[in-house]
């Protein structure tokens, strides 16, 4: 009697739009290292508001992010979703890779193209908004939790700009040294 139970709060968990912490990219790519990778930027402090200049219904600036350098990381990538959004999985905000390895920074407002002259050689995937690149927050309602999840990789991915969260997640698996998270929020109609 429990486990029919268990799987009816499952399901109904999911109707509601709650999403377990797997379903984030962090919970389905394990890292060699325990260590974590130290994320931190101005636009907001870790559990706090994200901007409105960064949020899409401001000025849908991409943030500025900051991280501790992981030795051995050939390349980056960074996987930005909304763990409140009321579909079934979390919402997509943004996805970058091959951000070069001895980077330890990204400036505010990364250009929404596949293929990146800075960083060089960096390329920016498909969000759910329906773009390339960055898509800040514009939640329908209530407080959303944005996780900004940044992953250090022993290669560069093969991976064409474009690309959507199901293929990144394919091409990084197996080459995650380490990863780290920094989640902001915001909250709907606010500043």
């Amino acid at each position: 009697m429990r486990a029919p139970l268990a799987i009816l709060l499952l399901l109904l968990l999911t109707a509601c739009g709650g999403h377990a912490q797997g379903s984030l990219a962090r919970g389905v790519l394990p890292a060699r290292s325990a260590k974590a990778i130290a994320v931190s930027s101005d636009a907001f402090v870790a559990g706090g508001q994200i901007a409105l200049r960064n949020a899409g219904v401001g000025q849908n600036l991409s943030p500025s992010l900051r991280w501790t350098r992981v030795a051995g990381a050939q390349t980056y990538a960074l996987v930005v979703q909304d763990s409140d959004s009321p579909g079934p999985k979390p919402f997509v905000h943004w996805l970058l890779w091959n951000i070069p390895g001895d980077a330890t920074s990204l400036a505010e407002g990364v250009a929404p193209q596949p293929t990146l002259v800075i960083p060089d050689g960096a390329h920016q995937g498909a969000n759910d908004a329906g773009s390339v690149g960055y898509s800040g927050p514009a939640p329908p309602s209530g407080v959303h939790h944005y996780h900004f999840q940044l992953f250090a990789l022993d290669a560069p991915l093969p991976l064409a700009g474009g690309g959507n969260l199901d293929a990144l997640i394919a091409a990084m698996k197996g080459h995650v040294l380490a990863s780290g998270e920094l989640i902001g929020t915001y909250t709907a109609g606010g500043a």
